[in-house]
């Protein structure tokens, strides 16, 4: 038996089939019934033959993950625990805009996460396995089948570090890319990193236009290294060289992550950082507030660190453009939605993320 047909990206079904003994059109087919119309079962695929549906079958299983729990906010959010076949469990949300025009489905790449920061509910559960291409997709489609709509932008945001399962994510990513799938443009495709500078340098060769994410959450050393001990090893100057990289070969600007954390991460000496790691960097600052944390420090007041930050001007009442200080960089205050970022999820926990569920 082989690994299981979800394990491949769409350009190595083309081989499976030929191994197979069927010719390459029957690989079109294959992926249109896994990522088009979600088949759960080889035996919903009645344009192949049934001699090859047995074969695959027998040599590619093809297991399909179910929805073990969904919570609906008062805004339209959904959040939903996605469980695999082997019993492992994932956060999946999807976010409809207030305007109802677009649809977000925030992704994990992971079961659980190795990356311990402190201020995230999946890093204090621990890393259980990668997910695998069409696990990860399985995710946006269950979403998307729940909402009864087109999924417009996906963000790899949830449980895990997409950059230390960078084959898979990408394999992913082109699935839910293709023209003949869910045809989502790459521009309206995100990936956040907690600042992996080798997937940073490897991201910028992609051939896509997929967007660039950081969570960035301080500039000054020893608060990022509290704040996200396990890139400590990744210094915020060769950081924000890699960024620069990054934005020179690819001409996109990059999104900062950055949650305010009452005297942790918002004096003035954090905003000055941050100031100056934005300096010559075409990026944005999504600074995020009103969320709790799974470390005991107070969240930092929206008014207050948009006051701060940006003394001077304010455009509307979620975004400021730092016009005096004369940087390509802008922010936008985030009021958090009630179920929003999976990576950051802290309140009313399920004791599944990450973990196998127990035997019933």
């Amino acid at each position: 038996m082989d690994k299981p047909i979800k394990s491949y990206g769409l350009d190595e079904l083309p081989d499976i089939i030929e191994s197979l003994g069927q010719p390459s059109f029957r690989a079109k087919q294959l992926a249109q019934w896994l990522y088009v119309h979600h088949a759960d079962s080889y035996d919903q695929m009645t344009n192949l033959p049934t001699a090859l549906r047995a074969r695959l079958a027998e040599c590619f299983p093809l297991h399909a993950p179910s929805l073990a729990e969904r919570r609906i906010s008062h805004d339209g959010t959904r959040k939903y625990l996605v469980e695999y076949h082997d019993g492992t469990c994932v956060e999946t949300v999807a976010i409809p805009s207030r305007s109802g025009d677009r649809l977000t489905v925030c992704f994990s790449t992971q079961a659980g996460c190795s990356m311990q920061c402190a201020f995230c509910a999946t890093g204090q559960a621990g890393f259980e396995r990668n997910l695998v291409p069409g696990e990860i997709a399985d995710q946006v489609l269950l979403a998307q089948n729940d909402m009864g709509r087109r999924v417009t932008n996906i963000v790899g945001m949830g449980q895990g570090e997409p950059f230390l399962n960078y084959r898979n994510v990408l394999a992913a990513l082109r699935i839910l890319n293709d023209p003949q799938g869910l045809a989502i443009g790459a521009r309206h495709i995100s990936i956040s990193t907690c600042g992996v500078i080798e997937g940073i340098e490897r991201f910028s060769h992609e051939p896509e236009q997929f967007t660039l994410a950081v969570s960035l959450h301080a500039a000054r050393q020893s608060t990022r290294d509290l704040l996200m001990p396990r890139v400590a090893r990744y210094k915020l100057p060769d950081l924000k060289q890699a960024l620069m990289r990054y934005v020179k070969k690819t001409n996109r600007r990059v999104t900062l992550e950055y949650v305010m954390i009452d005297n942790v991460n918002d004096t003035d000496r954090d905003l000055e950082a941050l100031n100056a790691f934005c300096s010559d960097l075409l990026c944005h600052v999504n600074h995020q507030c009103r969320r709790r944390l799974a470390v005991p420090a107070k969240r930092s007041p929206c008014s207050r660190s948009m006051g701060a930050i940006d003394p001077v001007s304010r455009q509307g009442s979620n975004s400021a453009r730092f016009s005096r200080l004369r940087h390509r960089w802008s922010v936008r205050t985030t009021q958090t939605y009630e179920m929003f970022h999976v990576k950051h999820f802290a309140h009313a926990p399920t004791p599944r993320i990450g973990k196998s569920r127990p035997p019933v």
